[in-house]
């Protein structure tokens, strides 16, 4: 039951981890194979954004390629079969947060279903 947690919170950090890569970011195919139809984000800005309105923005360029994020203190937890959350902190380009984010396991694979990042002074 432990590996099958892990191997849950593993995929859960690997499909987290091709969402902030900036070439993934920058295709909303690869981003919408990524998020749940029913994504809901509380953004770091305060805004509210759901998988449309995320799409729109990603598709309009505003990933920079060259400055990806910096990710760290990455850690997930199994809260129920099928689900993950994970918890970590990232740095773009000065701009810190902590972030949240609630993955479940669909028939496509593994998708976000919910984050929110918290920015830090």
């Amino acid at each position: 039951m432990a590996d099958e947690a892990e191997g849950a919170v593993q995929a859960a950090i690997a499909a987290e981890m091709r969402l902030l890569d900036p070439a993934v970011r920058a295709s909303p195919e690869l981003v919408s194979e990524l998020l749940d139809p029913e994504f809901t984000e509380f953004g770091a800005s305060g805004r509210r954004w759901d998988a449309t309105s995320i799409l729109t923005v990603t598709s309009a360029g505003s990933v920079d390629p060259e400055s990806p994020v910096e990710v760290t203190e990455m850690s997930g937890t199994v809260l129920a079969p099928g689900i993950v959350h994970l918890t970590y902190f990232t740095d773009n380009r000065g701009r810190r947060a902590w972030r949240s984010s609630l993955w479940r396991m669909t028939e496509r694979g593994w998708r976000m279903y919910f984050h929110q990042g918290t920015l830090v002074p």
